[in-house]
């Protein structure tokens, strides 16, 4: 069922995180009635983290973790190369190209994968909290690249949720990611530190590396 219009707006009132209190010592979280918490943007990632180090834990020094959607690479191949990493094509089953990356996590967040369709209208799982409907910024899938994982989980959404612009000033302000968007007009949007390591499958037209904040 697609919510009327009205039921958007009293559920975006209560889209707050200010308002959740958390209670480290008592390990309690409280928030106003109504609200709930979905921790589906950062779960895979946490627990990426978590696989990692209980393998580097135990002495494993090169492996490949998929979580679906969320890669995690330990190292770097055991004869010293890269890792390959392809980012998909959020329109179709191939891919719009390839990281050569190590000891680093590839996340990426799109709608093409959990939606559904309705009259021509095509509705994905990645919400704008400030209308909590789907998130129409222009991007069709976000790929954030850094060493945490949990961090590229969240930054892959907010980057789908915020659009090219709002993902080049977040960019600007946190430290520890890069990122890949893939735009409605099918451009492929570059942060700087990715400009060398990033193999497009198409021509280097469609290629656009963002200039360094």
């Amino acid at each position: 069922a697609i919510p009327a219009q009205e039921e958007l707006a009293r559920l975006a009132a209560l889209v707050d995180d200010r308002a959740v209190e958390l209670d480290k010592d008592a390990r309690t979280v409280r928030m106003p009635e109504g609200m709930q918490l979905d921790l589906g943007a950062v779960a895979k990632g946490y627990a990426s983290d978590v696989a990692r180090g209980v393998l580097q834990s135990r002495g494993v020094s090169s492996a490949i973790l998929s979580l679906g959607g969320n890669i995690c690479c330990i190292g770097c191949k055991p004869d010293g190369s890269d890792w390959t990493v392809a980012v998909r094509d959020p329109q179709s089953d191939g891919m719009i190209g390839t990281l050569a990356v190590r000891d680093v996590c590839v996340v990426t967040s799109g709608g093409y994968e959990r939606y559904f369709e309705r009259d021509g209208v095509v509705y994905w799982h990645i919400l704008d909290p400030e209308t909590c409907a789907p998130a129409r910024s222009g991007v069709l899938s976000a790929t954030a690249v850094g060493v945490s994982g949990t961090l590229c989980d969240v930054m892959s959404t907010a980057l789908f949720v915020l659009g090219r612009d709002g993902a080049r000033e977040l960019y600007g302000r946190v430290e520890g990611f890069e990122y890949v968007l893939v735009l409605d007009g099918g451009q492929i949007v570059l942060s700087p530190g990715l400009a060398d390591v990033f193999t497009p499958a198409g021509g280097q037209d469609t290629v656009i590396v963002e200039r360094a904040p």
